[in-house]
């Protein structure tokens, strides 16, 4: 009897292990380029959002909320800062800053991590670029500069893009 339930425990031990490391290995990464910067005043180097953005950055919030990010990056720019205020605020959780220029690092730490739901907010070129190497295919192209409303959600498995979701808010 004490032999049945030593191995009982041991094995309910070895599948809880092996069922956290399945869990980590889901991942839910949403992609957004942030919404619209303030075109105002054009000597700026580093505008923050319109009314229009603000607005949509709120809308994000509602948009995104669904899929509960654990970890939210953006570039070092105010507009996708301020495109991920809403969220982050909503979520107690703080942007955190990645390099696009070392996207391919970045992925790779993402992958890395026991963390399985981000949000990430880049620009026109970053965001289709940055897609491109979690689902390793050549999928997305530069957005126009006039495209703000775009949110790509991919869910991947063991490293693997497994679906996705293209929706606009």
């Amino acid at each position: 009897m004490k032999t049945k339930l030593y191995l009982a425990v041991i094995l309910s031990v070895v599948l809880g292990v092996f069922a956290q490391e399945l869990i980590a290995q889901k991942k839910t990464i949403v992609l957004v380029r942030h919404a619209e910067k303030d075109t105002t005043v054009a000597t700026e180097p580093d505008p923050g959002l319109s009314a229009d953005g603000l607005a949509r950055a709120l809308r994000l919030m509602k948009a995104v909320n669904k899929h509960r990010p654990k970890e939210i990056f953006s570039t070092e720019y105010k507009r996708t800062r301020q495109t991920a205020e809403p969220i982050a605020a909503k979520r107690n959780k703080p942007i955190q800053a990645y390099d696009p220029g070392k996207a391919a690092e970045f992925v790779q730490i993402m992958l890395a991590s026991k963390t399985d739901r981000y949000l990430i907010v880049g620009h026109s070129n970053t965001t289709p670029a940055l897609a491109n190497l979690i689902a390793k295919k050549e999928i997305f192209r530069q957005l126009p500069d006039t495209e703000y409303g775009v949110i790509w959600v991919i869910r991947m498995k063991k490293g693997v893009m497994t679906k996705l979701e293209i929706h606009t808010y």
